[in-house]
C-alpha cells in the first residue's frame, strides 16, 4: 500500500500545507497541455534548449560519441530524443515516462521516422528505482534528461534522481542534462504564468486526475493557479489556490480547505552551472562540460563518471 499512487497522494493531502507530486500532472491530459505549454511565447526553455542543440549539436556529438544506447528519461513524445537520436545514430533508444499511453505513441512515431532504430518504451515513475530489461545493453548508454525536469526535485530528491542515472550507465556512460539558469525573474514568472492560461490549466488538470486515482470530488474550476518565484531557495513555485472554502472527500476521508487556502503542486529550480556540477561530483559524475545559449539562460550538460 504504501508505494501507490493511492497513499501517496493522500499522505501530500494530509499536509499543511498540502502538496501533490507534480508526477501527477502527466495523465493524457496533462501530457498534451504541457506539450502546449512548450509552444507558448512565454515558456523559453524548450525552444532555448532546442536551438542550443542545434547551435552545438557537432560538438556535443563529439564529446558524446555514435552508438550504443540512449535512455530518456521522462521522454513524453521523444521530440527531443529524435533531434538527439539524428545526431549520435545510437543502435537503441529507450525511452521511460510515467504516462504510458503518451510515451507508446511517441515511440512509435520515433520508430516510423528512424526504421533503423531499435525503439522500447518504459512505463517508469522517476521517483523510484528505474528498472530496464536485462536485454538492453549496458556497454555504452547515454542517459538523456532534457527540459531542466531535473529541477522539479527539491535538492535532496535531485541528488537521488542522478544518482539512480549513474547506477545506470558503466565507465564508458554519460549523461546529457538540460538545466534551466537563474535569469530576470519576469522572465521565468511569465513562464509559469502564461497569458492564454495553458499553464493555468494544466496545473489545475492534476485536480481531475487525482479524482480519478483516488475517488475524491475535487472541482478543479474552483481552484486558481498561483506561480512565483521564491528567491531564498532559487525556485520557482506553483500552487493551487481555494477561491472560496471548500469541502473535498474521498473513499474513507476528505479535507476541508478554507479560502485562500493553498495546494504546491510544484518547484521549479534553478541552479547556477557551478551549483550543478557539484550536485553531479556528488552523484558520481565527476567530469563534465557545459554548453549555454548566447543569453546563458539554459545549459545543457555532458557529465560522465
Amino acid at each position: 500500500m504504501q508505494n501507490t499512487p493511492h497513499h501517496d497522494i493522500l499522505q501530500g493531502l494530509a499536509r499543511r500545507p498540502a502538496c501533490i507530486s507534480p508526477k501527477y500532472f502527466y495523465d493524457q491530459r496533462g501530457s498534451q497541455l504541457f506539450e502546449e505549454i512548450t509552444r507558448l511565447p512565454e515558456y523559453y526553455p524548450t525552444r532555448t534548449e532546442h536551438a542550443l542543440m542545434r547551435t552545438h549539436g557537432d560538438d556535443i556529438a563529439r564529446a558524446v560519441g555514435q552508438g550504443g544506447t540512449v535512455i530518456e528519461l521522462g521522454a513524453g513524445n521523444c521530440e527531443k530524443a529524435r533531434t538527439l537520436c539524428r545526431l549520435l545514430q545510437p543502435e537503441r533508444f529507450v525511452g521511460v515516462d510515467i504516462s504510458a499511453d503518451f510515451l507508446r505513441e511517441g515511440v512509435a512515431r520515433l520508430c516510423s521516422d528512424l526504421p533503423a532504430l531499435q525503439a522500447h518504451a518504459v512505463a517508469g515513475d522517476l521517483t523510484r528505482p528505474i528498472q530496464l530489461t536485462p536485454d538492453i545493453p549496458r556497454a555504452r548508454r547515454v542517459v538523456f534528461y532534457p527540459g531542466s525536469s531535473i529541477g522539479n526535485f527539491d535538492p535532496p530528491q535531485a541528488l537521488e534522481l542522478l544518482s539512480r542515472m549513474r547506477a545506470l550507465v558503466d565507465a564508458d556512460g554519460a549523461l546529457l542534462i538540460g538545466i534551466d539558469l537563474p535569469k530576470d525573474v519576469d522572465v521565468l514568472q511569465a513562464a509559469y504564468d502564461d497569458a492564454a492560461g495553458v499553464t493555468a490549466a494544466f496545473n489545475r488538470n492534476v485536480l481531475a486526475h487525482v479524482n480519478r486515482l483516488i475517488g475524491s470530488d475535487f472541482t478543479p474550476e474552483a481552484w486558481e493557479h498561483r506561480a512565483f518565484f521564491n528567491g531564498e531557495q532559487s525556485r520557482i513555485e506553483m500552487h493551487l489556490e481555494a477561491r472560496e472554502s471548500a469541502q473535498v472527500r474521498w473513499p474513507g476521508g476528505g479535507r476541508d480547505f478554507a479560502a485562500g487556502e493553498r495546494i504546491h503542486t510544484e518547484n521549479s529550480y534553478k541552479y547556477s552551472l557551478t551549483a550543478f556540477q557539484a550536485l553531479l561530483a556528488r552523484a558520481g559524475f565527476s567530469r563534465a562540460q557545459a554548453w549555454t545559449d548566447e543569453r546563458v539562460w539554459f545549459a545543457v550538460v555532458h557529465a560522465q563518471p
